[in-house]
């Protein structure tokens, strides 16, 4: 995305103008009647929400506002496997949705808030910080669910909610489970406002990596810059013969710009289980409601995982991909436990797909050989929502020996760095 750098007065002015124009396209809210026809409690407790701040002007610009538009939310609505894992961990959970209040970060049409409704919260807040939040209002209404739903436009480090509340349902997940860096605001908001012994849906999210095999992407991209240095070479020879300039000092830079944007920056891709040469491992483990803020900012030092090689062949890269637990909480356990995936599979695919990196050249690779992985987790410092990937790995191979014993050699390393844009 791009890095903008608005005026303090160009920003303030557009604050006015979003303020006026959510006061003017959202209706006031009017005292709701229960499921007993009568003014009840939930009502008044809704009465005394309040909206937050439009997001950073910036901030918006590169991130919320892709997720005003009713096509991105359709995109996400049809994933299947996404919507309906969020279905069964409302609806297949009742005992633990009954009678709670509700906080959906991150609400879009409010999808997830009709979930927890019809699971049987008694009060639902929908915070949504882009002009998505009017269209959610009109969607929850037409459900009959407007006297539990109440919807909130703004962001949630600064909206008011008049009550803690007993679970904070959120789907934040970006590729590579952590770009577009929402997880901030869902645990902004659990610091803010879950009640203690509260339940985050989900509660539990792991971060895996896998080796990849012979890949056509990986080519591609390979041929692809290859193909930029002879462009480079024919446009300076041009710039000298036909102009009398000489570009050869800027030789250095363009091609550190082409490698990281061919070879260095991951590629969306929907793989199958027979391209992983070894089966995905843990590289990083999240627990939603002990987890800091802090920790996923900083990160102190890299994740590390080993993996076992299980075919004999070129390794051309790896892949990452996630998982997501809706266990609820130690005081309010959910009665069953919903998984969702993004690994690969033979199967429907999810919009997340998986991350796919190069090695360049590939590993030489045979079936025994353990993949030392350490990754260390970054912001990119232009623009925080986007991921860099320091890494460093490493090949182990037992010696050959007739008694097998010995400690495993080092047949290959790389060390660079990766970027999830």
């Amino acid at each position: 995305g791009r890095s903008l750098a608005p005026s303090a007065r160009a920003t303030k002015l557009a604050r006015a103008r979003a303020a006026r124009r959510w006061r003017t396209a959202m209706p006031p809210r009017k005292l709701s009647r229960g499921r007993n026809g009568s003014a009840n409690g939930e009502a008044e407790t809704a009465q005394a929400a309040k909206d937050g701040d439009a997001p950073d002007e910036t901030d918006n610009a590169n991130y919320f506002c892709e997720y005003a538009y009713l096509y991105h939310q359709m995109d996400m609505l049809e994933d299947n496997h996404r919507t309906g894992s969020y279905y069964n961990a409302c609806l297949h959970n009742p005992k633990s949705f009954e009678g709670k209040v509700v906080l959906d970060v991150g609400a879009g049409s409010g999808i997830l808030s009709i979930f927890a409704a019809k699971a049987g919260a008694k009060q639902v807040f929908a915070v949504e910080a882009t002009d998505m939040a009017v269209r959610a209002r009109k969607i929850c209404e037409a459900q009959g669910l407007g006297h539990i739903i109440t919807v909130l436009q703004g962001t949630v480090e600064t909206v008011q909610l008049p009550c803690q509340v007993d679970i904070i349902i959120s789907e934040w997940m970006g590729y590579l489970l952590l770009r577009e860096s929402m997880l901030d605001s869902v645990l902004i908001a659990r610091d803010r406002f879950l009640k203690p012994g509260g339940a985050m849906y989900p509660s539990h999210a792991t971060l895996y990596l896998a080796p990849v095999g012979a890949s056509k992407v990986l080519q591609d991209k390979k041929s692809l810059f290859e193909g930029e240095i002879e462009r480079w070479e024919t446009f300076t020879g041009r710039m000298s013969s036909w102009y009398e300039a000489d570009y050869s000092c800027m030789k250095e830079e363009f091609m550190a710009e082409q490698r990281k944007y061919y070879l260095e920056t991951s590629s969306f891709i929907n793989l199958t289980p027979k391209q992983i040469v070894a089966p995905g491992r843990p590289i990083l483990e999240i627990d939603l409601h002990t987890v800091s803020l802090e920790e996923l900012k900083n990160p102190s030092a890299p994740s590390k995982c080993s993996i076992g090689i299980s075919k004999t062949g070129p390794v051309e890269g790896f892949t990452g991909y996630f998982d997501n637990w809706f266990r609820g909480s130690a005081e309010n356990k959910a009665e069953e436990e919903v998984k969702l995936t993004t690994a690969p599979t033979t199967g429907a695919h999810t919009h997340w797909g998986q991350q796919l990196f190069g090695f360049y050249p590939p590993l030489d690779a045979q079936k025994g050989d353990t993949l030392e992985c350490e990754v260390l987790i970054k912001r990119q410092q232009k623009n925080h929502r986007l991921l860099h990937l320091v890494t460093h790995f490493r090949l182990l191979r037992q010696p050959a020996s007739a008694s097998g014993d010995g400690e495993p050699v080092v047949v290959a390393e790389r060390k660079g760095n990766y970027y999830v844009d």
